[in-house]
């Protein structure tokens, strides 16, 4: 053994080892109990238990096998390897479409990721997982890109109307498509209390990402610029991405002219 590749060789090697190291950190265990969790024959799991003790990473008190110190820090950093390839993977699906191009942006800002694609045969995942961000949020800020499908509008227009503090910054041609839906609704709901509409005639990556901000997460709507085809809709709570979009949410709104009223509408370009 002349490397760490090899420790990580020997235990990625064998699904058994890693049940058996998850299941140790979760606290002792005899053989018995490690064979039921883990499904391993009794000279596989003889095999193990002494590799183990041989890299102390366990110990043994009579029948019962604990993790020790050494065991618990290397089941804890494989955790988080597993984690963060398991969040690369579904992430790079849509990479390009993500605003890594806007200062700050990082895969490591991610904590958890939850990534909804429409379907060939389906193509509303995205639509429905927004809907469920709004439905269980009572806050929610954000600028670029929206979803502009009327089961979201309805959606978003409703839970305005009943009380859901929304301040969002729009692109010029984005708050043109609203009106184009139902110029009456957004008329009437843009001078509600709370509900702030900010337009901004330079946002970063206006074409292809709109980045939402809800009481427990964050979204992130991409689109293809060349075709204007959505891609996906990614969420997380990670708190370092929330500081980071609420970093530049906050910016982009000190830059950006609030509409008040339909006179204010009406001076945005392009206008219906």
């Amino acid at each position: 053994m002349n490397s760490p590749t090899d420790d990580i060789e020997f235990l990625v090697s064998s699904a058994h080892r890693i049940g058996v190291l998850e299941a140790l950190a979760d606290g002792p265990r005899d053989r018995t109990d490690l064979r039921a969790e883990t499904g391993a024959s009794a000279p596989t799991m003889g095999r193990i238990l002494a590799d183990f003790q041989d890299r102390h990473w366990i110990e043994r008190d009579g029948t019962t096998y604990r993790i020790t110190d050494l065991g618990a820090y290397v089941a804890d950093q494989f955790g988080q390897f597993q984690r963060a390839m398991a969040y690369q993977r579904r992430l790079r699906e849509v990479w390009p479409w993500l605003p890594h191009d806007i200062d700050g942006f990082s895969v490591e800002l991610f904590t958890d990721v939850v990534v909804s694609h429409p379907g060939p045969g389906y193509p509303f995942t995205p639509i429905e997982r927004l809907t469920e961000c709004l439905e269980a949020t009572r806050t929610m800020s954000g600028f670029g890109m929206a979803l502009l499908k009327s089961g979201n509008l309805t959606e978003f227009f409703d839970q305005i109307r009943t009380g859901l503090e929304c301040e969002y910054i729009y692109p010029p041609t984005v708050l043109d498509d609203l009106l184009s839906w139902d110029e009456e609704t957004v008329v009437e709901t843009v001078t509600q209390p709370n509900y702030t509409v900010f337009v901004h005639d330079d946002l970063p990556l206006d074409d292809r990402c709109g980045i939402c901000l809800f009481d427990d997460r964050v979204s992130l709507c991409c689109y293809d610029p060349n075709t204007g085809a959505l891609q996906a809709l990614v969420d997380t709570e990670s708190d370092d991405l929330r500081a980071w979009a609420r970093s530049h949410y906050e910016q982009l709104r000190n830059e950006a002219r609030t509409i008040d009223d339909e006179t204010d509408l009406q001076s945005v370009e392009p206008f219906h």
